[in-house]
């Protein structure tokens, strides 16, 4: 008995072999080095992160351009949160006096509710809380609440 092998099988099998050497050349040079040192991870990328580059300007620096914003912080429940705990790093925004280089924060349900959501872990004493499921559904807490003196109510 003889046996017939169909003529597509053997270029099927070419076609199989080149790919699958095509794959582990490219594997090969894209793959980093210290891929899998430690599981399924770049072992670089710890000291990638280890070391991030943020540039803080400090609170003083905001205050000397925005006189105005340290005026009203001084008397709210904020005094004690820094300009760059919400608005991040802001050395940037120093150098240049550029609104762009600086974050400003939407007033949005996420971004008050990384502090001011309702969580058991928190102590209700040091941070206001709001459940933000039940409260003013559909807002944005800057329609009603300056940031700047949240517990002003805007009209």
């Amino acid at each position: 008995m003889k046996f017939y092998l169909p003529p597509q099988i053997p270029r099927l099998a070419i076609a199989f072999g080149i790919f699958i050497s095509l794959f582990l050349v490219l594997r090969h040079f894209l793959v980093p080095d210290t891929f899998g040192e430690y599981g399924h991870y770049r072992a670089a990328s710890m000291i990638d992160n280890a070391k991030p580059e943020l540039h803080y300007a400090g609170q003083d620096a905001c205050f000397k351009c925005h006189q105005d914003i340290q005026d009203k912080k001084s008397q709210d429940v904020h005094v004690d949160i820094h300009c760059e705990s919400c608005h991040g790093p802001g050395e940037k925004h120093v150098i240049s006096s550029k609104v762009g280089d600086i974050f400003r924060p939407s007033g949005s349900r996420e971004v008050c509710g990384k502090c001011h959501a309702l969580y058991v872990g928190k102590v209700k004493s040091t941070i206001a809380q709001v459940d933000l499921a039940k409260h003013n559904i559909g807002k944005n807490c800057i329609e009603c609440h300056n940031p700047h003196q949240p517990w002003e109510m805007k009209k």
